[in-house]
Parts: C-alpha cells; sequence; structure tokens
C-alpha cells in the first residue's frame, strides 16, 4: 500500500495526506486545464500556421525583449535545431528581429516587431481572460495556494527562471550562443 504524500507542515498547523486518487485526480484536473489554457491561442495560432512552440517564442521574448537565443533556450527547455526552426519562421514572417550583440557580436538578441507584439497580445489576452474568469471563480485564497502548488512543482531551476522572469529581470540565464 502506497504511503500518503506529505506536504510540509505550514506553520506547524496540518500536514496535508493525499490518496493516490486523490493525486490521480489532481494530474487528470491539470490535463483539462492546460487542454482548456490552450485552446484560445490554439485556434489563433492554427489560422497562421503555428504552433505552440511559436506560441512560447513569442510569449517569453515579450517578456524579456532582447533575451539571446541562448536564454530562450534555457527558458523553453528544447533543443537549439527546435527553436532555431520555430525563430526562422517567427523571422521570416516579420514577428520576431534578430539582431547582434553590442559587447559580443556572436550573441543575437531577439525582440518582436509591432506585428509580433500584436500577435503575442492576442494569444496573452485569451489566456489572461480565461485565468481572469478562473481566479474571480475561486478567490484569492485559492488563487494563492494555485500558484505555491504551481511553483512547488517546478525543479529548482525553473523556479529560479520563474522568478527572474516574474521580477522583471528578464534574462533568466546568460551565456552565449
Amino acid at each position: 500500500m502506497a504511503q500518503p504524500d506529505r506536504a510540509p507542515p505550514n506553520g506547524g498547523e496540518t500536514l496535508l495526506f493525499l490518496t493516490d486518487e486523490q493525486l490521480r485526480q489532481g494530474i487528470e484536473a491539470m490535463f483539462f486545464a492546460y487542454r482548456g489554457f490552450t485552446a484560445d491561442p490554439d485556434r489563433i495560432l492554427a489560422e497562421l500556421c503555428y504552433g505552440r512552440a511559436h506560441h512560447r517564442a513569442l510569449h517569453f521574448i515579450n517578456c524579456a525583449p532582447g533575451t539571446t537565443v541562448n536564454n530562450l533556450l534555457s527558458i523553453l527547455g528544447v533543443t537549439k535545431q527546435s527553436l532555431n526552426r520555430v525563430l526562422r519562421t517567427l523571422i521570416a514572417d516579420g514577428l520576431v528581429e534578430s539582431r547582434v550583440g553590442r559587447s559580443d557580436r556572436r550573441e543575437r538578441h531577439l525582440h518582436l516587431t509591432e506585428e509580433g507584439r500584436a500577435l503575442e497580445q492576442r494569444l496573452s489576452d485569451a489566456q489572461r481572460a480565461r485565468m481572469r474568469k478562473a481566479y474571480r471563480q475561486a478567490g484569492p485564497e485559492a488563487v494563492a495556494g494555485f500558484r505555491k502548488v504551481l511553483e512547488s512543482m517546478m525543479d529548482s531551476e525553473q523556479r529560479r527562471q520563474y522568478h527572474a522572469l516574474r521580477d522583471g529581470r528578464g534574462q533568466a540565464s546568460g551565456g552565449r550562443e
């Protein structure tokens, strides 16, 4: 028989015991929530013959204008070949600009064009509307708890990158291409 998982006590008040069934239900809820979260942007992207990888690139370039290709690779956790395919398309379609680094000419700094910002805004607006509705229905305590759960699921490096982006530092990691 599996041992119940224990979350660290919150101020020593309570321990959280979850059954395997409760964890399975949480996993399933996350899968379905992700489908909902990506459904609206997927429809917009399909009209343009783009996929989720294009959306993620646009999102994180928007979060950190001037980010390097290596930094974007680190954030997305994809191969250079995969990211280059996506970036080539976005650059060719006039959504992203790649600029040579001022201090290191080997670096390529990525910026959204006006058209890229407009598409990213459209995609994000759809997701923000869904998140806003869900957050309002759940209430502030649930929102704070949800954020804690999400951050607790991140590996330490992912959490560091998330906090770097969230705190406005933009560059989640350094490095050359």
